[in-house]
């Protein structure tokens, strides 16, 4: 006949947190049963007993003691298997976030978003690091890394080739020569109109000016400069836009400047019709025919003092850079 099933002895140590769990009850559900099970084996029930004591299989209340038996109270924390092991690793999963945030564009796809679809099925025909993971999987990794889908911003980005070499320089100027450093820029045209004021006047009766639906007194342009180094703004408005009011403001950079040291003058690019214009008031110098990328080799002897070659610069319309040949 085969031996019963049973704890072993108790020692007192055991016996007394076996009774501490039962008689508080705080304890998790799985402590809490399984010390009634241990204490019910201790004072003599069989495991028929104890199971429909504590509504278990009876298999459940062999393992229980069997697991006592052999390493005590720890048996009273169940060990979970913890499901199917896991497919992706570390570094499977920062692959998969990675791949998330780059622009499918970037990849060669010819779509501008993922979607959970078209991330899972990239991921899969993957060949350097192929991955397999479902729709919902997918979903929830990327919620647990804190990737939500967000509307992207507007941007623009420049189609010149040497955009990074040209901003090389700006910094460069920026940086390294902020007192020799000048920008300028045409901001129009700007209506002039009449601006709301304030002034003293009765209740409910305020001062009322005629509203414009004509620009009748024309619009200007205003033409600014910055100096980086000194950090000040000047300026004045115009009447039109063009070459003249364009070497007034580099004449006006170079009065600033009387020394005849270098200036560097950022500005953006002008139109094909202003750069000729330009190339015409520079004819007393050396002159160069605009390339394909749109320098333009001038010596501004008109203006008193070299100021350099007008280069083209990395603004995202593409700009100009006045700096030491």
């Amino acid at each position: 006949m085969a031996e019963l099933v049973r704890v072993r002895r108790l020692t007192k140590q055991e016996g007394q947190k076996l009774q501490q769990i039962v008689r508080r009850g705080s304890a998790s559900t799985v402590r809490f049963r399984r010390a009634m099970m241990l204490l019910a084996s201790a004072g003599g029930n069989s495991v028929p007993v104890i199971a429909r004591l504590v509504q278990a299989d009876e298999d459940t209340v062999r393992d229980v003691i069997h697991s006592f038996n052999e390493i005590g109270l720890a048996c009273l924390d169940p060990r979970w298997a913890g499901g199917r092991p896991r497919l992706l690793d570390a570094d499977d999963e920062e692959f998969v976030i990675q791949t998330a945030t780059t622009r499918p564009t970037k990849l060669g796809k010819p779509f501008t978003r993922w979607s959970i679809r078209k991330l899972a099925d990239h991921l899969r025909r993957n060949v350097a690091h192929p991955i397999r993971i479902g729709r919902e999987a997918l979903r929830s990794l990327l919620v647990r890394r804190g990737i939500t889908f967000q509307r992207t911003k507007t941007w623009k980005e420049s189609t010149d080739p040497d955009f990074d070499a040209k901003l090389d320089r700006i910094e460069y100027a920026l940086t390294e020569r902020p007192k020799r450093t000048v920008a300028f820029d045409e901001f129009g045209p700007l209506g002039i109109r009449p601006t709301a004021g304030s002034c003293w006047a009765e209740q409910g009766q305020p001062d009322r000016l005629p509203a414009t639906f004509h620009r009748t007194h024309g619009v200007t342009y205003f033409h600014g400069c910055y100096s980086v180094g000194d950090d000040t703004l000047w300026g004045v408005n115009r009447r039109r836009k063009g070459t003249g009011p364009t070497w007034a403001a580099l004449k006006s950079i170079r009065a600033a400047r009387p020394d005849g040291a270098p200036i560097y003058v950022i500005l953006d690019r002008p139109p094909e019709r202003d750069r000729q214009e330009v190339e015409a008031v520079g004819s007393s110098g050396t002159s160069e025919s605009p390339s394909e990328g749109g320098a333009v080799g001038l010596s501004l002897a008109s203006v008193g003092h070299s100021l350099g070659d007008v280069l083209p610069g990395p603004s995202l319309s593409e700009g100009v850079m006045v700096g030491p040949s």
